[in-house]
C-alpha cells in the first residue's frame, strides 16, 4: 500500500444532490421519489405524527373510563369552630383573609366552609361563603355574628329581542 493513494476516491466536500431537474441531472424523471405511492406527488401530505400505517391509533385502543368533574368542580375550605376557638383571641374578626394569615386556609380554594366540630368559648365576628347550622349556632351562642359572603353573579346570556336577527 502506498501513503499517495489512501486518500483517493474520498472527497471531502459532496455535490448538493439537485432533485426535479430532469432527466440529465443524474436523478431524472421521478426525482428520486420512486414510482406512486403516498409521497410521490408534489401535494401528498405527511401523516400526523399520531399515525400508525392504518394500525388503530393507541389512543382508541386504550379502554376509557370514569369521568372527571375537576373543571368546573369549586374547590372549598373547611375550618371547623373549634379551631378558631384555638387561633383567634376574644372579639376577633375572622374572614378568608385572617384564616390565610394564621394557616387555617391553606391553597386555592373558592370557597371557605366553617363547620361546626369542636367547642367555641369565645365570641367572635366571622365571615365566610358558608356556615353549617351547628357551627352557625355556636358563634350566635357566645355573641358572635356570622356574615356569609354572596356567590359571584352568574352571567346573562343577551337574548336578541323579538323581530331581531340573531
Amino acid at each position: 500500500m502506498d501513503l499517495s493513494t489512501v486518500h483517493q476516491g474520498v472527497h471531502k466536500r459532496k455535490k448538493k444532490k439537485r432533485v426535479g431537474r430532469g432527466i440529465g441531472s443524474g436523478h431524472g424523471k421521478t426525482a428520486t421519489r420512486g414510482h406512486k405511492g403516498q409521497k410521490s406527488s408534489a401535494g401528498a401530505n405527511k401523516p400526523p405524527a399520531t399515525f400508525e400505517g392504518g394500525q388503530m391509533p393507541l389512543f382508541r385502543r386504550v379502554p376509557k373510563r370514569g369521568f372527571s368533574h375537576a373543571t368546573w368542580d369549586k374547590r372549598s375550605l373547611i375550618v371547623n369552630v373549634g379551631d378558631l376557638d384555638r387561633v383567634f383571641e376574644d372579639g376577633a374578626d375572622v374572614n378568608p383573609d385572617t384564616l390565610r394569615k394564621t394557616g387555617l386556609a391553606k391553597g386555592r380554594c373558592d370557597a371557605v366552609r366553617i363547620l361546626g366540630n369542636g367547642e367555641l368559648t369565645k365570641k367572635l365576628n366571622v365571615t365566610a361563603h358558608h356556615f353549617s347550622k351547628s357551627a352557625a349556632e355556636k358563634i350566635a351562642a357566645k355573641g358572635g355574628k356570622t356574615e356569609v359572603i354572596p356567590p359571584p353573579k352568574k352571567p346573562t346570556r343577551k337574548k336578541p329581542k323579538a323581530g331581531q336577527a340573531k
